[in-house]
């Protein structure tokens, strides 16, 4: 089992920029797919990135491709979300997550192993 623990959360303004971090324990870290996930207020947790194992595939939702940035760095067990030009529909909190099969499973089923504890981010107009 893999321990996740998010960082970097905050109050931004919108057009600004944004890092979260997420430190993982336990297991070893590059036997796991990554991802960032989200949950707005009043809606349902939804996928945000997602990265593979050696971080040569990435897989971003339509709402932030072109604006965040999923990496990794398996040295360190480390996975960040570069938020860049953000927007108050960005507004939710955002969760690390670990997954035993795949990044591309992450992105399609919306589902996930392991999963931190969340970091609020919210974006002012």
């Amino acid at each position: 089992q893999v321990q996740l623990l998010e960082s970097g959360g905050g109050l931004v303004q919108a057009g600004g920029s944004l890092r979260l971090s997420c430190a993982a324990s336990g297991r070893t870290f590059n036997n796991y797919p990554m991802g960032w996930f989200r949950q707005a207020p009043g809606k349902e947790r939804e996928f945000v990135a997602a990265i593979s194992r050696t971080a040569i595939t990435l897989y971003y939702a339509d709402s932030v491709k072109g604006r965040f940035t999923i990496s990794r760095d398996n040295a360190k067990n480390t996975v960040v979300l570069q938020m860049n030009s953000v927007k108050p529909e960005d507004t939710a909190v955002y969760y690390c997550a670990a997954d035993e099969a795949s990044a591309r499973r992450m992105s399609a089923s919306g589902a996930a192993d392991y999963w931190g504890k969340g970091t609020l981010v919210t974006v002012s107009s």
